[in-house]
């Protein structure tokens, strides 16, 4: 069940978050640097991930941190292009990463997901592309699907079922 909420997505009560990233990413922007902030571990783990498995564009990477927290980064954009900003997100690549994405939820069994408008920050798609995508591959699954449509910092959404 997909709903659409506005809020701060790092105040989610869903057991996991999802969100887009490159290859290599610095976690400097939008969500990512939300994300940093909160786990700068996770950061860290990503990056030697990235030494270790050099990923490709479409692959995902699953970090759990203490307390339980899980987050799957989807490497839904290219490397870095221009003065090490991450390169743009392609439908082809967000497709690959939610079909993953699916596969992950479903084989670990989790209960709730907070995700964002996918690939249309810094990877600069638009919503119109990416939504029937997320409709495609998560809209059917029995469990509470929040897509954080609009970012209120410091604001909990109101999450049904998390």
């Amino acid at each position: 069940m997909i709903h659409e909420v506005s809020g701060d997505i790092t105040l989610t009560k869903a057991q996991a978050i999802a969100h887009g990233v490159a290859p290599d990413d610095h976690f400097d922007h939008d969500l990512a640097l939300a994300l940093r902030e909160k786990w700068p571990v996770m950061v860290k783990d990503f990056r030697h991930y990235c030494r270790q498995c050099h990923p490709q564009p479409g692959e995902l990477w699953e970090w759990g941190g203490v307390g339980g927290v899980r987050v799957f980064n989807l490497l839904t954009q290219t490397e870095h292009g221009h003065g090490g900003h991450p390169g743009p997100a392609t439908e082809a690549t967000v497709n690959h990463c939610l079909r993953r994405l699916r596969h992950e939820l479903e084989k670990h069994a989790v209960k709730s997901l907070a995700i964002p408008k996918i690939g249309t920050g810094v990877g600069g798609l638009t919503w119109e592309h990416v939504k029937p995508l997320v409709e495609q591959h998560l809209g059917d699954l029995k469990i509470p699907i929040f897509v954080y449509t609009t970012y209120h910092k410091g604001q909990q959404a109101e999450e049904t079922g998390a």
